[in-house]
């Protein structure tokens, strides 16, 4: 028992960079209290007292802010964080080196009694603030789950969850997941914020709006084309109609001389008799 304890102690003093000693995390770190206070209430649950182990997590949950089911199973080096409004069921199970921020549910979709409900943490996941994890599912070791993310379908090893419902923002790394890097501060995300993580549908978001862009500058380029060729276009017709003028005028002087353009000009001045 002390032994776990003196762990679950120096995990949160890695983790935590507010906790300065070991007697201010025994004494004022509530995800500490639901830890101890839930081995007692799931000692009891597996002894068959069910009613004695729902009233010790009542009393945990009253003086925590933090719910845990007597029959849920937690493994070690756990850090609930803040821990005001976590709640795991009945079924769920968290693996070792798990990390739990504020607000995070582990519930279940399904009303079946004795069925597995509530979801799978495996080895050294992290849950950001206000996240929802709902369904009898298995959230793969080393996983990250965003902040108010509501994952309602299995993570693969070493992916990253957001949005709602969630979608995988990184994917699943091919080496080995290392659970536990040689130093806990070491590849350690806080809130299961990813760096340089790219969401694939702002990514497509993005596309989309550099090719409507592209497609406008070309629609643009196509207009200016077309009034310019509109101009010559115009510019054509205009000397078409000089050479008409031309060619006619060449016709009247090959048909009658000056004699005949002379006559037309006369009869065209000469009153027309009745």
């Amino acid at each position: 028992m002390f032994k776990r304890l003196r762990e679950d102690i120096a995990t949160i003093r890695e983790r935590d960079p507010a906790a300065r000693s070991a007697w201010e995390v025994l004494t004022c770190y509530p995800g500490l209290h639901a830890l101890v206070l839930h081995r007692f209430a799931h000692a009891c649950w597996l002894a068959k007292r069910r009613w004695l182990a729902r009233y010790v997590s009542q009393i945990a949950r009253f003086l925590t802010g933090i719910e845990i089911h007597p029959g849920a199973t937690i493994g070690r080096r756990v850090f609930i964080d803040h821990g005001m409004g976590v709640v795991i069921g009945e079924t769920a199970e968290v693996g070792d080196d798990c990390t739990i921020y504020q607000g995070v549910t582990l519930g279940g979709t399904s009303l079946t009694r004795g069925a597995k409900r509530h979801p799978t943490l495996g080895p050294g996941v992290i849950v950001g603030a206000g996240a929802k994890v709902l369904g009898g599912f298995t959230v793969g070791a080393g996983a990250k789950i965003g902040s108010n993310a509501v994952v309602v379908k299995p993570v693969p090893e070493g992916a990253t969850a957001v949005g709602n419902p969630a979608r995988v923002v990184a994917p699943a790394k091919t080496a080995p997941v290392q659970v536990k890097p040689a130093s806990a501060r070491e590849g350690f995300c806080a809130y299961g914020i990813t760096p340089n993580a790219d969401d694939p549908v702002s990514l497509a978001i993005h596309g989309l709006i550099d090719h409507a862009a592209t497609q406008t500058q070309r629609v643009d380029a196509i207009v200016v084309a077309l009034e310019r060729l509109g101009a010559r276009l115009e510019a054509l017709h205009g000397a078409d109609a000089a050479l008409a003028e031309l060619r006619r005028l060449s016709e009247g002087l090959e048909c009658g001389g000056p004699q005949a353009e002379a006559s037309s000009r006369e009869d065209e001045k000469a009153p027309a008799r009745v």
